[in-house]
């Protein structure tokens, strides 16, 4: 007996509800403290409620792709677009598809929130390409006629190829001990400017063997002495040449443009700002997809900006086999030229062959470092878009959209409050109690979370959590109508509390897993906003539970120990002639009356 007793007790939470409000009472002291002390003592708003701009991107056809637009590719440019947004900081950017063509890039107002804007529909193909000659194409017209493409940089004459281990053996390339007009600047002052060795070098550079491993030595075309080829290709080549003009923004923008990696191209760079150069390129030897990483940084010995690239495995055998090859060139023919959507962003000149690591030095500013560090790093789009629209929303209708989802809010809640005061009486003040603590604790971790993990409260979060508001109140009406009903059997209160708790406690249970489950459905199958209330919801179930277990539970076992709940009065919501309590039935014992023997 004493065994089956003793099993049959109540467990910590129940028999020490002190400690257990005390663990809740630390750790929303816990969590008030760190929203505090990492000052960010409001959620973050996205951009519904903060304001940002909306950018609508179309996929466009490639010439010889006629399928390239398909799921695949535009999944693929989803997860690029949203990584190169995210990698400068802008965490609350949403990415979406819409339709077969078009991609939504939203994002919120913040500090990186136009460099961002500038980068989302950047192709980003990039070709490391070997120089076959360079002019001067005069200077621009007008600052305001550039076209050049964010992330792009402007080198100084000289600018240098550096490697990985440069501070260990030398294997920087730079051109600043060149004779005076043989630095690769894409000046008239260069020999490659006259027309007599633009030709030479055209039709030199062609016939070698662009092949990794193709032999080093110069073959008969080389000569200086050699005439221009009669190739229809290269004489096409040479006439494009001649005829660009690369200060004409469009000429620029479609330079090379629709070429294979495996073709020679034409296009346009800057060495400095209001000029530009033209240049011969022959077929890309490495690509973007050869580069492992890239990031701007510092150059600890010049303290200047630059771009340090690492290479995969393959590709930094291909890196130093083309720096190689071209370290045994004359200038201009020992460059290799740096191709960014079809533009010359770097022309650094190569001295020695470089390994695995590789530095791009010029004048860089920080952003442009780092833009061009962040599109390298997260590879090239599949598809060429086009910016179709430009929706800036203002921080004015945001406010107006979160002032109506709080007032919302606030008619909910006290549309809750009232029918719990009505109904339940001095039971509202522990469900009340329960909303705030589910509340203050609801508040603190979205604010937490922010920073944390870049959530992001928009309008469907703030809806989602409107509804917990509802499914928070239901379990503790659930519980109540189990206390009451052992009250209605005539049970009182300590003992009608800890009785009606389990059944409570599993009802409660399977209510919240079904929401929570929904919740999780809902985030994994929908994209966009619609997740910011699938996760509000299943956050706010899970509170709700802890809420339950935690604190309104030990709770209702203190206020059952006060005279005021314990004696049923009208006001205490346990009045049990209101209940309409029936005393309990007492089993009656048939007694038989003894049987006198028969006499015989």
């Amino acid at each position: 007996m004493a065994a089956a007793k003793k099993g049959r007790g109540p467990s910590g939470g129940q028999g020490r509800p002190g400690r257990a409000l005390a663990l809740i009472l630390i750790a929303m002291v816990a969590l008030a403290g760190g929203m505090f002390l990492s000052g960010h003592t409001t959620p973050r708003l996205g951009i519904d409620l903060a304001g940002g701009t909306s950018i609508t991107l179309e996929a466009q056809n490639q010439p010889g792709k006629p399928n390239a637009i398909n799921k695949t590719n535009m999944d693929t440019a989803v997860g690029i677009i949203e990584r190169r947004v995210n990698g400068l900081g802008v965490s609350e950017a949403e990415v979406q598809t819409q339709g077969d063509r078009n991609i939504i890039v939203n994002i919120p107002k913040g500090t990186n929130s136009k460099q961002a804007q500038e980068q989302v529909g950047t192709t980003a193909q990039l070709y490391f390409r070997p120089v076959l000659t360079v002019q001067a194409s005069g200077p621009a017209p007008t600052p305001s006629g550039s076209a050049k493409p964010s992330g792009s940089a402007t080198p100084k004459p000289g600018e240098s190829a550096e490697g990985g281990d440069k501070a260990k053996g030398g294997d920087k390339a730079e051109d600043g001990d060149k004779p005076e007009g043989e630095e690769a600047t894409g000046t008239e002052a260069t020999p490659s400017a006259s027309a007599t060795t633009q030709g030479r070098a055209v039709t030199g550079a062609l016939t070698k063997d662009p092949t990794p491993g193709a032999s080093d030595k110069p073959k008969p075309s080389d000569s200086p002495a050699a005439t221009p080829s009669a190739d229809p290709a290269t004489a096409k080549l040479q006439e494009e040449f001649t005829k660009l003009d690369c200060t004409d923004p469009k000429q620029r923008t479609d330079a090379g443009k629709g070429a294979k990696a495996t073709d020679s191209i034409v296009a346009c760079g800057s060495n400095v700002p209001g000029s530009y150069e033209k240049y011969i390129l022959g077929p890309a030897e490495v690509s973007g997809g050869d580069v492992d990483d890239a990031k701007g940084a510092i150059d600890q010995q010049t303290g200047e900006w630059i771009v340090s690239m690492e290479f995969t495995s393959a590709g930094a055998k291909k890196f130093q086999t083309i720096t190689g090859r071209l370290s045994q060139q004359q200038p201009p023919m020992n460059q290799f030229a740096i191709v960014l959507d079809g533009e010359v962003v770097s022309a650094p000149s190569v001295r020695t062959a470089l390994s695995k690591n590789a530095q791009i030095s010029g004048s860089f500013t920080q952003q442009s470092a780092e833009d061009l560090g962040n599109i390298l790093s997260y590879g090239a789009l599949p598809l060429t878009f086009k910016e179709v629209s430009v929706t800036t929303v203002t921080a004015a209708l945001g406010s107006e959209q979160l002032r109506g989802g709080l007032i919302a809010g606030a008619i909910g809640l006290a549309l809750v409050v009232v029918y719990l005061v009505v109904y339940y009486r001095g039971l509202a003040f522990i469900a009340l109690l329960s909303l705030l603590v589910s509340g203050v604790l609801t508040y603190t971790i979205m604010s937490l979370l922010g920073p944390a993990i870049g959530f992001a409260l928009n309008l469907p979060a703030v809806c989602g959590a409107i509804v917990a508001i509802g499914i928070t109140a239901d379990s503790f009406i659930v519980y109540f109508e189990r206390v009451r009903d052992e009250i209605r059997e005539g049970r009182t209160l300590r003992p009608a509390i800890e009785r009606a708790w389990p059944r409570a406690r599993r009802t409660v249970l399977v209510s919240d897993f079904v929401s929570f489950l929904a919740a999780a459905v809902l985030f994994i199958v929908t994209v966009g906003k619609v997740q910011g209330f699938a996760f509000t919801l299943g956050l706010t179930t899970l509170l709700d539970v802890v809420v339950v277990f935690f604190f309104t539970k030990p709770l209702m076992t203190l206020m059952g120990r006060t005279k005021f709940f314990s004696r049923g009065g009208p006001w205490s919501g346990l009045d049990p002639k209101r209940l309409g309590a029936q005393p309990p039935l007492r089993r009656s014992r048939r007694v038989n009356a003894p049987t006198e023997p028969k006499e015989a």
